[in-house]
């Protein structure tokens, strides 16, 4: 009988440092990084708010290596989500080394350190989040810009912007 088990790492922190991008023998990428993670709590007993910080090693490989190279910068907020590896590896001094790490199957960047500052965007984009310029508006909102568009100048009605009050 075979027992089911699961290895599933799901990270949110910022890059410790930048991406290393480097290639196999037989042209593989590979990329592997740092992520540091923070966990605040307060002691049961009372005191002062406790905080530690967590460094992660990560890899990736294949076309999400080349695309971390290219996209990742240290202090980069990100998403990870992949597995944990332990493997067995020798130094330069000839010593047995054994490391463990996530390797990632799935990567987001959901801040990038120049996207945190508000003065990059202009009026139209000043409700979006850092990295979603890109994107198009909701169909709410085009909606809403549509109708103040279309109202006649002196008979301008406020249309009630709801896409802010959902909570997450």
């Amino acid at each position: 009988m075979s027992v089911r088990s699961l290895n599933k790492v799901l990270l949110i922190g910022n890059l410790t440092r930048d991406p290393n991008l480097r290639y196999t023998a037989n042209g593989t990428a590979v990329c592997s990084f740092g992520i540091a993670t923070n966990r605040t709590w307060t002691p049961t007993e009372g005191g002062e708010k406790q905080e530690r910080v967590e460094y992660h090693n990560i890899v990736a490989w294949s076309k999400l290596a080349d695309i971390c190279g290219q996209i990742l910068h240290k202090g980069d907020k990100v998403f990870c989500e992949g597995r944990m590896q332990t493997r067995d590896w020798k130094g330069d001094d000839g010593q047995e080394r054994r490391t463990t790490e996530v390797v990632i199957d799935n990567m987001i960047l959901l801040r990038s350190r120049q996207g945190g500052s508000s003065e990059a965007y202009d009026d139209d984009m000043d409700d979006q989040v850092p990295g979603e310029e890109e994107m198009p508006a909701s169909p709410k909102k085009k909606v809403a810009k549509q109708k103040q568009e279309e109202a006649p100048s002196d008979d301008v009605e406020d249309v009630e912007d709801i896409a802010d009050d959902v909570p997450f």
